[in-house]
């Protein structure tokens, strides 16, 4: 994906003087799933409001637009008057899920591909753009945007779940949030897609920006919670909840949220999306981008102890409230949608956009359109869903406490023959699991790594890529909670994702763990 090509030179925002309670946060929140003169979204509006919701509770001053009410007047004087209220240290927030879109350079040279991105309101017509030009926002009117705050020395996050450009091989049904492009040169829409384009070589100290994928990728709807979303909007909420607040002291850093971001959003895109940071690298470790202006403590949590800071102030260290996997919205159901003569399995009464199994092919289907499995009959149904099952189980824990584990090389889907890797590093916990639940349903136990014990990365390497092609999902738990239990259970060669779902329940659920989930595609050719 490309995003605000401008903006990838530079720098991340200095970090805040020590946490600053009493520095606010305002929020300006727009989605948009209507547009009259394009393809619709699903999910659009939903992330809006779902993000909406996340940061009125974390105490930010926010202003949302949706659908018709996205017009680019409004969000201009909104953002002019959260400027203008914004002091030196504030921070202000810009999230948009919606459309992107390319265009042929405003200014000659100004690009290196030649194109401008921008980002597409519903009033906009690209068969009328002489009277419809103001209903977009181009990069540059953005750069201008964003100069304003950092004259005042206000920070800005900018959270951009659109799309650009990039393309995708695996099968999948959801829209993309990327419109036609234009393709005629056209005049600036406004003075400040002029002035913005002299700002491309500032080194702006006080602005992120957070794109949902990297410029080889769409930014895809993808199924959470049994409807359309995206997967970056809706990491982003849970992240300002406070789960991406590692040690509970009402900041999140940089490192925190990258930590966050990157793990969730491979979990809840199933590998598709690869989000990307501007700039790349953080400038340090305490590096704030949210300062949970609500302050602390978060989720509820005890405090417990005090944290000193560089500045000589101490801050309370939050011990967080470990939610249980129903309370995060786990229901032990999927949704099951069976084309031809089947008996329905159990556990598969779930709502919101099912799972497919035709039952003639024997392939099984996700809620995005993948081939999960091959092959599946009456005899290996009931394995499949439970697996499914154990998975959405996995992903709750995973959306409070996410870990990273990596696939190399880095690809939608990989055909038989590819050779792979896979490396899982010593987590911040003395215990590890590390288990596959294959595309048949199968559990397949890989390592054990107890306290007490010698602790090192586990890897697979030169792994290649065989049949039964479709989905399979490589899992790593840390915990300091025992794990012997659980470990036999997975050495038990008839071992399936009901029982190791109960051991899980037994004793993990609501405890700290951390939850790495490494999605793998496979098919026999691309």
């Amino acid at each position: 994906m490309k995003m605000l090509p401008r903006l990838l030179a530079l720098s991340l925002a200095v970090a805040l003087p020590g946490p600053a309670f009493a520095a606010q946060t305002f929020a300006l929140v727009v989605g948009v799933d209507q547009y009259p003169n394009d393809v619709s979204l699903d999910g659009a509006v939903r992330d809006a409001e779902d993000v909406y919701r996340s940061m009125s509770a974390a105490g930010f001053t926010v202003t949302k637009f949706t659908n018709a009410e996205a017009r680019k007047d409004d969000i201009r004087k909104a953002w002019t008057d959260m400027v203008a209220q914004a002091a030196a240290g504030d921070t202000i927030i810009f999230t948009y899920a919606g459309h992107g879109a390319q265009m042929p350079e405003l200014i000659a040279g100004d690009e290196a591909d030649g194109l401008d991105e921008f980002l597409q309101l519903p009033g906009f017509d690209r068969n009328r753009y002489e009277e419809t030009s103001k209903e977009i926002i181009v990069d540059n009117e953005m750069n201008a945007w964003f100069g304003e705050a950092e004259g005042k020395g206000v920070h800005v996050l900018f959270v951009s779940d659109s799309c650009f450009s990039g393309g995708m091989s695996r099968s999948v049904t959801g829209k993309t949030r990327l419109a036609p492009a234009v393709t005629v040169k056209l005049a600036p829409p406004s003075q400040e897609a002029i002035a913005g384009a002299n700002l491309k070589d500032i080194d702006f100290k006080q602005v992120t920006v957070l794109a949902a994928s990297l410029e080889s990728q769409p930014t895809p709807e993808v199924i959470i919670d049994g409807e359309p979303r995206g997967a970056l909007s809706w990491s982003f909420a849970r992240a300002v909840e406070g789960s991406a607040d590692r040690d509970g002291n009402g900041i999140i850093t940089r490192i925190e949220l990258e930590d966050y971001i990157f793990s969730n959003v491979k979990n809840r895109s199933e590998a598709l999306q690869v989000p990307n940071f501007m700039p790349q690298v953080a400038r340090s470790e305490s590096e704030v981008v949210v300062t949970l202006t609500r302050g602390i403590p978060v989720n509820n949590g005890t405090t417990t102890e005090t944290a000193d800071n560089d500045n000589g102030t101490t801050t309370p260290v939050v011990e967080k409230t470990i939610k249980s996997a129903k309370d995060l919205g786990w229901t032990g159901n999927i949704a099951l949608q069976i084309d031809g003569a089947g008996d329905k399995p159990k556990n598969a009464d779930g709502t919101g956009t099912p799972f497919r199994w035709d039952v003639a092919s024997g392939v099984f289907y996700t809620p995005n359109g993948d081939v999960a499995a091959e092959n599946v009959d009456a005899e290996r149904i009931q394995s499949v869903v439970d697996k499914y099952v154990l998975l959405d189980f996995l992903k709750a824990l995973a959306s409070q406490n996410p870990g990273s584990v990596s696939l190399t090389p880095v690809k939608d889907i990989y055909a038989a023959g590819t050779r792979l890797r896979f490396d899982a590093p010593p987590g911040r916990y003395p215990n590890m699991l590390v288990f596959n639940l294959a595309n048949t349903g199968e559990v397949q136990f890989l390592d054990m790594q107890a306290a007490g014990t010698s602790s090192s990365q586990f890897k697979l390497t030169d792994v290649e890529i065989v049949k039964p092609f479709g989905a399979d999902h490589l899992i790593t738990i840390w915990t300091a909670e025992p794990v012997d239990a659980i470990g036999a259970v997975l050495a038990d060669r008839a071992v399936t994702s009901q029982t190791l779902l109960q051991a899980l329940l037994t004793r993990l659920d609501g405890k700290e763990a951390s939850v790495a989930i490494q999605p793998l595609y496979t098919r026999e050719t691309l």
